[in-house]
């Protein structure tokens, strides 16, 4: 069981919505793609510091938000988080990630 608000609320905190966002992840690959991508905004950070070139952040959400959308498309088959809350994804995503690299979620 999703654990979703009732119909038409909303969660009140990220502390709340981060359990939902986890369950919308189940899927091993989704994830994987999810950290990946993640990795990858990273790089281009990286990127656009050391090659002085914008073109590289406008890179960042196109790699983050493509590599998390195909995993949720092809893989967990359901609607990105990201649509009904923007910011508490973006959040639930990085949480995510560092919780991966370092050590306290399986990868």
């Amino acid at each position: 069981m999703s654990p979703r608000p009732a119909s038409g609320e909303r969660f009140a905190t990220f502390e709340e919505f981060y359990p939902f966002y986890i369950h919308e992840h189940s899927n091993r690959t989704c994830r994987r793609i999810h950290v990946v991508g993640s990795g990858l905004v990273l790089l281009a950070l990286a990127a656009a510091i050391v090659t002085r070139n914008a073109w590289w952040l406008l890179a960042m959400p196109v790699i983050g938000y493509g590599f998390a959308w195909v995993g949720h498309f092809f893989f967990e088959k359901n609607r990105p988080a990201t649509f009904k809350y923007p910011l508490w994804s973006l959040m639930g995503d990085w949480r995510m990630f560092f919780e991966t690299v370092s050590g306290k979620r399986r990868f």
